[in-house]
């Protein structure tokens, strides 16, 4: 894969400053240099040290990944919702983890992704997850096709420039909760767990936005945002506030319907194209079993 800039200072700079400037990191300069990469400028091979000047052209060839050889492919097909030849947005279905974890090895978005990329005969077969989801949540996925498209991404999801909406259904006393909220409180392991998180004093601090979209006495459909990405925020905190998903039996969320698993989905994915500087915005619907409950709690 190959990148293309044109440089516009006045002032002469180094072509590892430059590229610096555009996101490629010091380890992705070395498997340019040491893994068959190279770099052009006005079309003849320099090193990192060459003065650019104004109106340089620069042309940087990243060589392939491969593939990590333990990651086993899954040929389970995947819902595609975009494809570039930098990013992959996919529909997670609940039940799926999102990748290979001591319990699960196998069968995660991860394999599946693996399966379609040899399938197609990509060159980079490196699988690069950049938001992960909880096994029982359903919904967007984002996957980075490459390397530096992964280091790019991930600054924006540091600078919070890379935003995911939640839809939650969940149960209480809904006369006293706000239309509209900040929750924040901090998070940490709960000590009788390896799993289970709970609020604490001692915690990460953890803040989860919502809006109240719909509700009865018993249950609501809420509108979520997340502004730090600790392990099972959105399910703790709703827990700790006295109103835990439907379907969330680790935290004590009401088990109703067919449901089987917490009724939580990630509908909403938003952030620039790290190349194109385009807006991408995408929205995936309720599934199935998140509509029948809605059906059946009468809030359709």
């Amino acid at each position: 894969m190959e990148f293309c800039y044109v440089y516009q200072k006045k002032e002469p700079q180094q072509v590892k400053f430059f590229l610096k400037e555009q996101g490629i990191s010091k380890g992705l300069l070395a498997k340019i240099k040491f893994q068959g990469g190279k770099i052009f400028v006005n079309e003849r091979v320099e090193n990192v040290l060459y003065p650019l000047k104004t109106e340089d052209k620069i042309r940087v060839i990243v060589p392939d990944e491969g593939s990590h050889e333990s990651l086993l492919p899954d040929d389970t097909p995947i819902a595609i919702v975009y494809e570039d030849e930098h990013l992959l947005v996919v529909n997670k279905p609940a039940g799926i983890p999102s990748i290979p974890a001591q319990y699960h090895p196998n069968g995660t978005m991860a394999n599946r992704v693996k399966a379609y990329y040899q399938k197609q005969g990509y060159k980079d077969q490196v699988i690069h997850v950049v938001t992960r989801l909880d096994r029982d949540t359903s919904g967007l996925m984002l996957f980075a096709r490459h390397g530096f498209a992964h280091a790019l991404l991930d600054k924006e999801l540091y600078k919070k420039k890379l935003h995911k909406k939640y839809q939650a259904i969940i149960s209480g006393n809904l006369s006293t909760l706000e239309s509209h909220d900040l929750i924040k409180l901090p998070i940490l392991r709960d000590p009788s767990s390896i799993i289970k998180r709970q609020t604490g004093f001692n915690g990460k601090s953890a803040e989860t936005e919502y809006w109240l979209k719909q509700h009865n006495e018993e249950f609501a459909i809420v509108d979520i945002q997340l502004h730090t990405g600790r392990t099972h925020q959105i399910r703790v905190h709703f827990s700790a506030i006295g109103f835990p998903l439907v379907g969330d039996e680790l935290y004590s969320g009401v088990m109703t319907g067919s449901i089987q698993r917490q009724a939580l989905h990630c509908a909403e994915l938003e952030f620039i194209h790290p190349f194109t500087n385009e807006k991408l915005y995408f929205k995936q619907e309720l599934p199935h079993d998140m509509k029948e409950l809605e059906q059946m709690i009468g809030m359709r």
